[in-house]
């Protein structure tokens, strides 16, 4: 079916002029109403909804601007755009009817190539509105969606232990799907639930072609609550990094391919769970986009751990990372920026890792945790995942586990083809390879 034609209000004292006017619009395929003064043009206007209206200043009893400021009153110019027609040299009509709200002007004698561009200019900025508006109805009824399923996780907090290892195997199927290898990536990642409540999780996605998405996080609260927002949060991060940004807002420019940015990502993440934060749940997470061309991560840290480079020739450090986690104070994230080297490794990992305690209490740390990078770094990416992780257990002994394991890692090919791979923490872990001709 063909679309309905646009629909412009001619306003013009002088038959003639309208309807000359009006009979070359509809040649164009415009749908073209006119009326002989500025009480016409309004009773016309509270009967039936326009896209447009072309309105002469100059007309005797209520002219054109008397009639735009009471237009104004109603709908804004982005809701209906208002074109005035001024006298050619009446340069003070022409900046009071823009002070008025008008959203542009032409002058007689009408140049009809001149209005017909400037109509559809304006038409054009207002079905762009529209989408926009229809854009954000969607946005608020998956809000809905959100708060309806928060209600249900309500409801599965009252039979908390019955509901543990739906949970735990809910989580499980959450794990990436995507190959362990992307051009010039390689990928590994382990999940070791602790066997009560708790909100760890991880994801590695492919944005486009050339990008991936890695996301780590970790939800605190009571009962099976974490573990629900923490498989609700991964699977809207990934939706909200893989769908296209809007226009103008959180364009990635300097990764190109107009993926949106890691802090956009993340700040409308923040949005569409703030009523769940609100709640007394609090989450931290690590969100970044790696140019598998580049090398470079751009990445958002909310409260959670620091991730982890692993140069090939030198230790391990700790990358910069800053905010509060979402759900705690007026949180300002900050975008982070490295551009990792041939043979470096990537590891994401949660706190679990790190916190795990033995016999005596002590926790396992971040220093125990570069030296266990450190001594496997030549080692295969799985193997190396392997081994900190049975460290991590070692460490432990028979003390109970706390927290879930989440780790995430990442690594390249060494010189001579030599593959070098990663490991991190608890949970979850994804491994990075980029060989010497990717």
């Amino acid at each position: 079916m063909n679309a309905e034609p646009s629909s412009i209000l001619i306003v013009d004292d002088e038959e003639l002029n309208s309807e000359g006017l009006g009979r070359l619009l509809r040649r164009h395929g415009y749908g073209v109403s006119v009326a002989s003064s500025g009480r016409k043009a309004l009773e016309l206007l509270g009967q039936r909804r326009f896209d447009l209206v072309l309105l002469d200043v100059l007309m005797p009893g209520m002219n054109g601007l008397e009639v735009l400021k009471l237009l104004r009153r109603v709908d804004s110019p982005l809701n209906l755009p208002v074109i005035m027609v001024t006298a050619k040299g009446e340069s003070e009509d022409v900046v009071e009817s823009l002070e008025l709200g008008a959203n542009d002007h032409v002058t007689k004698p009408l140049d009809f190539p001149v209005v017909l561009a400037r109509i559809r200019t304006q038409l054009a900025l207002g079905q762009a509105m529209s989408r926009v508006t229809e854009l954000e109805r969607k946005l608020a009824a998956r809000n809905k969606e959100l708060e309806k399923t928060t209600g249900q996780l309500a409801e599965a907090n009252e039979s908390m232990q019955g509901d543990l290892e739906v949970v735990t195997s809910l989580r499980q199927a959450f794990l990436p799907e995507g190959p362990s290898q992307a051009p010039g990536a390689r990928l590994a990642w382990a999940f070791h639930p602790c066997g009560r409540p708790a909100g760890a999780c991880l994801n590695v996605f492919r944005l486009g072609d050339r990008h991936l998405g890695l996301g780590a996080l970790d939800v605190n609260g009571p009962g099976v609550a974490a573990p629900w927002l923490a498989v609700t949060a991964s699977h809207l991060l990934a939706q909200l990094a893989c769908a296209p940004p809007l226009p103008g807002r959180g364009l990635a420019e300097a990764a190109g391919a107009g993926i949106a940015s890691p802090v956009q990502v993340v700040g409308e993440l923040s949005k569409q769970l703030a009523r769940e934060v609100a709640a007394g749940l609090t989450l931290t997470l690590l969100y970044g986009a790696l140019d598998l061309d580049t090398r470079e991560l751009r990445f958002v840290s909310a409260g959670h751990p620091r991730p982890v480079r692993v140069p090939l020739r030198s230790p391990p450090v700790l990358l910069n990372g800053n905010g509060l986690p979402l759900g705690v104070g007026q949180a300002d994230q900050r975008e982070q920026a490295v551009r990792l080297s041939p043979g470096d490794r990537l590891v994401l990992y949660c706190d679990g890792l790190t916190e795990t305690r033995n016999a005596d209490g002590q926790h396992f740390g971040a220093d125990r945790l570069l030296s266990s990078l450190a001594r496997t770094c030549r080692q295969p990416l799985e193997d190396a995942l392997q081994a900190l992780l049975q460290e991590v257990e070692e460490w432990r002994g028979a003390a109970p586990r706390q927290d879930d394991i989440a780790n995430s890692g990442g690594g390249d090919d060494g010189p001579g083809g030599r593959r070098r791979c990663g490991g991190g923490p608890a949970h979850r872990g994804a491994g990075l390879k980029r060989g010497d001709h990717d």
